[in-house]
Protein backbone atom coordinates (compact mmCIF):
# COMPACT_ATOMS: atom_id res chain seq x y z
CA UNK A 1 0.00 0.00 0.00
CA UNK A 2 1.23 3.58 -0.47
CA UNK A 3 1.96 5.85 2.17
CA UNK A 4 -1.22 8.11 1.76
CA UNK A 5 -3.26 5.18 1.90
CA UNK A 6 -1.21 3.23 5.07
CA UNK A 7 -1.93 6.61 6.65
CA UNK A 8 -5.76 6.84 6.55
CA UNK A 9 -6.19 3.55 7.09
CA UNK A 10 -4.14 3.29 10.26
CA UNK A 11 -5.71 6.57 11.09
CA UNK A 12 -9.08 5.77 9.80
CA UNK A 13 -9.27 2.66 11.68
CA UNK A 14 -7.93 3.82 15.10
CA UNK A 15 -10.84 7.08 14.83
CA UNK A 16 -13.83 4.90 13.72
CA UNK A 17 -12.51 2.35 17.10
CA UNK A 18 -12.99 4.57 19.21
CA UNK A 19 -16.62 5.49 18.32
CA UNK A 20 -18.29 1.76 17.59
CA UNK A 21 -15.22 -0.90 17.31
CA UNK A 22 -17.50 -3.70 16.34
CA UNK A 23 -18.66 -1.63 13.30
CA UNK A 24 -15.39 -0.96 12.17
CA UNK A 25 -14.18 -4.55 12.14
CA UNK A 26 -17.33 -4.99 10.12
CA UNK A 27 -16.60 -2.36 7.34
CA UNK A 28 -12.70 -2.82 7.12
CA UNK A 29 -12.76 -7.07 7.38
CA UNK A 30 -16.01 -6.72 4.91
CA UNK A 31 -14.47 -4.81 2.30
CA UNK A 32 -11.24 -6.76 2.47
CA UNK A 33 -13.36 -10.04 1.97
CA UNK A 34 -15.18 -8.43 -1.04
CA UNK A 35 -11.98 -7.46 -2.69
CA UNK A 36 -13.04 -4.20 -2.53
CA UNK A 37 -9.39 -3.39 -0.79
CA UNK A 38 -6.22 -4.73 -0.38
CA UNK A 39 -5.72 -4.61 3.71
CA UNK A 40 -2.28 -5.10 4.85
CA UNK A 41 -1.01 -8.50 6.66
CA UNK A 42 -1.66 -7.37 9.77
CA UNK A 43 -5.15 -6.79 9.20
CA UNK A 44 -6.26 -9.40 6.90
CA UNK A 45 -7.51 -11.27 9.71
CA UNK A 46 -9.91 -9.45 10.04
CA UNK A 47 -11.25 -10.81 6.77
CA UNK A 48 -11.81 -14.09 8.10
CA UNK A 49 -15.45 -15.21 8.38
CA UNK A 50 -15.48 -15.90 11.96
CA UNK A 51 -14.28 -12.74 13.15
CA UNK A 52 -16.55 -11.49 10.80
CA UNK A 53 -19.38 -13.00 12.04
CA UNK A 54 -18.14 -12.35 15.83
CA UNK A 55 -18.36 -8.64 14.53
CA UNK A 56 -21.69 -9.05 13.48
CA UNK A 57 -22.87 -10.34 16.38
CA UNK A 58 -21.79 -7.67 18.61
CA UNK A 59 -22.56 -4.88 16.56
CA UNK A 60 -26.14 -5.63 16.62
CA UNK A 61 -26.36 -5.86 20.55
CA UNK A 62 -24.18 -2.49 20.83
CA UNK A 63 -26.83 -1.15 17.96
CA UNK A 64 -29.62 -2.03 20.98
CA UNK A 65 -27.72 -1.52 24.09
CA UNK A 66 -26.42 2.18 22.46
CA UNK A 67 -30.27 3.63 22.38
CA UNK A 68 -30.44 3.31 25.69
CA UNK A 69 -29.56 6.01 27.87
CA UNK A 70 -27.52 5.58 31.15
CA UNK A 71 -26.92 1.68 29.78
CA UNK A 72 -25.46 3.10 26.71
CA UNK A 73 -22.81 4.94 29.15
CA UNK A 74 -21.82 1.79 30.81
CA UNK A 75 -21.01 0.10 27.74
CA UNK A 76 -19.20 2.73 27.04
CA UNK A 77 -17.50 2.93 30.20
CA UNK A 78 -16.65 -1.02 29.84
CA UNK A 79 -15.52 -0.09 26.55
CA UNK A 80 -12.89 2.10 27.38
CA UNK A 81 -10.74 -0.79 28.01
CA UNK A 82 -11.33 -2.87 24.66
CA UNK A 83 -11.80 0.49 22.15
CA UNK A 84 -8.47 2.31 22.90
CA UNK A 85 -6.11 -0.74 22.56
CA UNK A 86 -8.00 -2.56 19.74
CA UNK A 87 -7.62 0.79 18.15
CA UNK A 88 -3.81 1.13 18.71
CA UNK A 89 -3.12 -2.63 17.77
CA UNK A 90 -5.10 -1.77 14.66
CA UNK A 91 -3.65 1.68 13.62
CA UNK A 92 0.10 -0.51 14.76
CA UNK A 93 -1.51 -3.60 12.06
CA UNK A 94 -2.27 -1.20 9.27
CA UNK A 95 1.37 -0.52 9.03
CA UNK A 96 2.66 -3.73 8.68
CA UNK A 97 2.99 -3.55 4.71
CA UNK A 98 5.71 -0.64 5.73
CA UNK A 99 9.39 -1.09 6.30
CA UNK A 100 9.18 1.01 9.34
CA UNK A 101 11.03 -0.75 12.21
CA UNK A 102 10.52 -1.17 16.04
CA UNK A 103 10.40 2.49 16.26
CA UNK A 104 8.15 3.21 13.39
CA UNK A 105 5.14 0.40 14.89
CA UNK A 106 5.85 1.66 18.67
CA UNK A 107 4.98 5.75 17.10
CA UNK A 108 1.95 4.59 15.40
CA UNK A 109 0.71 2.48 18.68
CA UNK A 110 1.26 5.17 20.16
CA UNK A 111 -0.57 7.32 17.78
CA UNK A 112 -3.45 4.81 17.11
CA UNK A 113 -4.30 4.79 21.37
CA UNK A 114 -4.02 8.43 21.36
CA UNK A 115 -6.95 8.56 18.49
CA UNK A 116 -9.02 6.17 19.53
CA UNK A 117 -8.80 7.51 23.32
CA UNK A 118 -9.98 10.85 22.02
CA UNK A 119 -12.49 9.69 19.56
CA UNK A 120 -14.04 7.43 22.56
CA UNK A 121 -13.59 10.05 25.48
CA UNK A 122 -15.73 12.19 22.94
CA UNK A 123 -18.24 9.81 22.62
CA UNK A 124 -18.46 8.74 25.85
CA UNK A 125 -18.73 12.36 27.48
CA UNK A 126 -21.08 13.85 25.20
CA UNK A 127 -23.52 10.79 25.79
CA UNK A 128 -23.52 11.38 29.52
CA UNK A 129 -24.78 14.86 28.60
CA UNK A 130 -26.86 13.74 26.37
CA UNK A 131 -28.31 11.22 29.19
CA UNK A 132 -29.49 14.31 31.48
CA UNK A 133 -32.33 14.55 29.06
CA UNK A 134 -35.27 12.70 29.92
CA UNK A 135 -36.22 11.70 26.57
CA UNK A 136 -34.53 9.40 24.51
CA UNK A 137 -34.60 10.96 21.09
CA UNK A 138 -31.01 12.62 20.88
CA UNK A 139 -29.77 9.65 22.18
CA UNK A 140 -30.88 7.73 19.67
CA UNK A 141 -30.06 10.11 16.87
CA UNK A 142 -26.66 10.61 18.30
CA UNK A 143 -26.51 6.92 18.25
CA UNK A 144 -27.10 6.28 14.82
CA UNK A 145 -24.83 9.39 13.86
CA UNK A 146 -22.29 7.80 15.32
CA UNK A 147 -22.75 4.30 13.42
CA UNK A 148 -23.09 6.65 9.89
CA UNK A 149 -19.63 8.57 11.08
CA UNK A 150 -18.01 5.35 11.01
CA UNK A 151 -19.02 3.67 7.61
CA UNK A 152 -18.61 6.66 5.91
CA UNK A 153 -15.28 7.28 7.55
CA UNK A 154 -13.87 3.75 6.88
CA UNK A 155 -15.39 3.76 3.54
CA UNK A 156 -13.56 7.11 2.43
CA UNK A 157 -10.67 6.14 4.49
CA UNK A 158 -9.75 3.52 1.98
CA UNK A 159 -11.21 4.99 -1.03
CA UNK A 160 -11.04 8.65 -0.94
CA UNK A 161 -7.69 9.05 1.46
CA UNK A 162 -7.18 13.05 0.82
CA UNK A 163 -11.31 13.29 1.68
CA UNK A 164 -10.82 11.70 4.45
CA UNK A 165 -7.54 13.60 5.61
CA UNK A 166 -9.19 16.63 5.02
CA UNK A 167 -12.96 15.45 7.22
CA UNK A 168 -10.37 14.27 9.86
CA UNK A 169 -8.96 17.85 9.88
CA UNK A 170 -12.37 19.51 10.03
CA UNK A 171 -13.05 16.67 13.00
CA UNK A 172 -10.06 17.55 14.85
CA UNK A 173 -11.19 21.55 14.91
CA UNK A 174 -14.10 20.14 16.01
CA UNK A 175 -13.40 18.45 18.70
CA UNK A 176 -10.99 21.20 20.13
CA UNK A 177 -13.72 23.76 20.25
CA UNK A 178 -16.31 20.87 21.61
CA UNK A 179 -13.85 19.06 24.69
CA UNK A 180 -13.62 22.01 26.39
CA UNK A 181 -17.58 22.14 26.58
CA UNK A 182 -17.91 18.32 27.48
CA UNK A 183 -15.67 18.97 30.57
CA UNK A 184 -17.33 21.74 31.58
CA UNK A 185 -20.90 19.71 31.45
CA UNK A 186 -19.38 16.91 33.00
CA UNK A 187 -17.81 19.20 35.35
CA UNK A 188 -21.88 20.17 36.32
CA UNK A 189 -22.50 16.80 36.17
CA UNK A 190 -20.36 15.48 38.62
CA UNK A 191 -20.57 18.51 41.15
CA UNK A 192 -24.39 18.23 41.29
CA UNK A 193 -23.93 13.73 42.18
CA UNK A 194 -21.35 14.69 45.03
CA UNK A 195 -23.95 17.66 46.64
CA UNK A 196 -26.86 15.30 46.10
CA UNK A 197 -24.90 12.17 47.88
CA UNK A 198 -23.26 14.69 50.71
CA UNK A 199 -26.96 15.84 51.53
CA UNK A 200 -28.17 12.45 51.75
CA UNK A 201 -25.34 11.09 54.20
CA UNK A 202 -25.83 14.36 56.14
CA UNK A 203 -29.76 13.09 56.20
CA UNK A 204 -29.10 9.87 57.33
CA UNK A 205 -26.09 11.35 59.79
CA UNK A 206 -29.13 13.43 61.60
Amino acid sequence: MEIIQTLTLMLGSSWASGINLYATILMIGGMGAAGQVDLPVGLEVLQNPLVLIAAGLMYLIEFFVDKIPGLDSVWDSIHTFIRIPAGALMATAATSGLDIGGAGEFVALLLGGGVSATTHGAKAGTRLLINTSPEPFTNWTASVTEDVAVFTGIYAALNHPYWYLAGLLIFILILVWLIPKIWQGLKKIFHFIFRLFGANNTGSAG
